[in-house]
């Protein structure tokens, strides 16, 4: 193989790693908190299927506990006063916030409009 040739693969190859690694991080930060009875009926209605729906492929879950010190990588815009509060984070950063689990039919919609208003919505398959 010629070396101008096995550089440019080479070159290639790093532009590949590159832009993966650039690809920012969608998830959907639950914060709950022992004894919420909204956040039980969450868990019982959505949370089996979650990640089974492109809203939860396209934003995975990521449970936060109100009464636990805020993980370090998680930067909210204020902390939450409810349970369950439901944030839509980019790297990390709070983009989006459902206060309080209005029901099933009222979920899918809020939530609904808040991932599929992102980026990752068009990458992320449509099969469930």
């Amino acid at each position: 193989m010629k070396p101008d040739l096995a550089a440019w693969i080479c070159a290639a190859g790093l532009a590949l790693i590159a832009g993966a690694s650039a690809r920012a991080d969608l998830a959907l930060g639950m914060v709950e908190r022992t004894g919420c009875a909204y956040c039980v009926m969450w868990n019982r209605e959505i949370a089996p299927i979650w990640p089974k729906t492109r809203e939860g492929r396209t934003a995975p879950l990521r449970r936060i506990d109100l009464d636990a010190k805020l993980p370090e990588d998680v930067r909210l815009v204020s902390r939450p006063q409810f349970t369950p509060t439901f944030v839509l984070l980019r790297d990390g950063v709070e983009i989006g916030r459902l206060e309080g689990y209005p029901g099933e039919d009222f979920f899918w919609g809020l939530i609904g409009a808040m991932v599929q208003g992102q980026p990752e919505w068009a990458q992320t398959d449509e099969g469930e």
